[in-house]
């Protein structure tokens, strides 16, 4: 079953985010996932512990650097999605998970500073395809944090320049949004957020379906577990 890592050598992108995002998305629609929480800060461990996670959705914390691999193919044998939100740093650990990756997501944000740790990130991972002489790795840049009002034109410099080095981007941006950080204060979903509480969260949640569904759309080995138009 697909395989969809978080990469970033740099914290703070949004890595964590992004992924509870993309799993309880899927999971939503009846899908089973495996999130691995293999940040050493474990703040989807700390989500899971709220109220709320999906039915379908299991988390698992505490892996080791050793153990990864193991827990991501034991994973990936009982769930349809495996997801895995890796330490914001390069290490053996996210070598390793890098791997097994049907997808590598590189979280960033719109800076010269974070383009250059995503740089990084793509880096690893066509190191990895060269140490193991394995298939190709597929792996895209997610602009996370973005304004859905503004595009900077730094943001349009960057994509420009990641485009001219063949470095896929994601169309679908995850912006700042109040939603998906009120997520992780109260648990469970987007669709579970109190809109008395928490502005824009039918706005957030177009914008998790349209990541979603665009995630899914570039994993042709999901197939029959959830189509795209499932998640859309």
């Amino acid at each position: 079953m697909p395989t969809i890592v978080f990469a970033s050598p740099k914290g703070g992108v949004g890595k964590s985010t992004s992924a509870v995002i993309l799993a309880t998305q899927i999971a939503a629609k009846g899908a089973s996932v495996t999130l691995i929480d293999a940040d050493p800060n474990k703040p989807i461990s700390r989500w899971a512990s709220l109220p709320g996670v999906p039915e379908t959705l299991t988390v698992i914390a505490d892996v080791t650097e050793e153990g990864v691999i193991d827990a991501i193919e034991e994973a990936a044998a009982r769930s349809a999605f495996v997801i895995v939100d890796l330490e914001g740093t390069a290490s053996m650990m996210v070598g390793y998970a890098v791997s097994t990756a049907d997808l590598v997501i590189v979280p960033t944000q719109g800076s010269a500073l974070d383009a250059a740790e995503a740089v990084r990130a793509i880096r690893l991972v066509r190191n990895m395809e060269k140490a193991t002489r394995g298939a190709s790795i597929p792996a895209a840049i997610l602009f996370t944090r973005t304004s859905a009002a503004i595009r900077p034109r730094s943001l349009a410099a960057i994509a420009a320049e990641f485009a001219e080095h063949g470095v896929p981007v994601i169309a679908t941006q995850m912006h700042e949004r109040e939603a998906f950080r009120a997520v992780f204060a109260y648990g469970g979903t987007l669709s579970d957020l109190d809109r008395g509480q928490v502005s824009n969260v039918d706005t957030a949640l177009r914008n998790a379906r349209a990541f979603a569904a665009e995630v899914i759309g570039m994993l042709p080995a999901a197939g029959a577990a959830a189509p795209e138009r499932e998640v859309a």
